[in-house]
């Protein structure tokens, strides 16, 4: 008997879009409105767009660029893996041997 359900394969995958992996979409397009927005507050306070026109243009490459780098250079988890690495100490210093000797009991006085 022939089965009526559709199977979705590949539900797993990350989102790729124009090689961009995962949350580096989201990443360029906060970017963007970023852009936008800074356009919009340059334009509204009179600034001439002899200068705004390069300065967003030049943001906007550079955003373009770092972004495309990253999500080639690290993937899909890998910026998040990268940064709580960091945040892990290079060095663990214990004062006293007190905790090491009382990890051979647990609460019940058992060994």
């Amino acid at each position: 008997m022939a089965s009526i359900y559709q199977i979705n394969k590949g539900v797993s995958k990350p989102i790729v879009f124009k090689g961009l992996k995962a949350q580096y979409i989201a990443y360029l397009a906060v970017g963007l409105v970023l852009l936008l927005i800074s356009f919009a507050v340059l334009y509204i306070s009179r600034v001439s767009l002899l200068v705004i026109l390069p300065l967003v243009a030049l943001l906007g490459i550079g955003l373009f660029v770092s972004t495309f780098k990253l999500s080639h250079r690290f993937g899909e988890h890998g910026l998040m893996k990268f940064l709580a690495k960091r945040g892990l100490p290079k060095t663990l210093k214990f004062r006293s041997r007190r905790l090491f000797t009382q990890l051979k009991y647990n609460h019940h006085g058992r060994s």
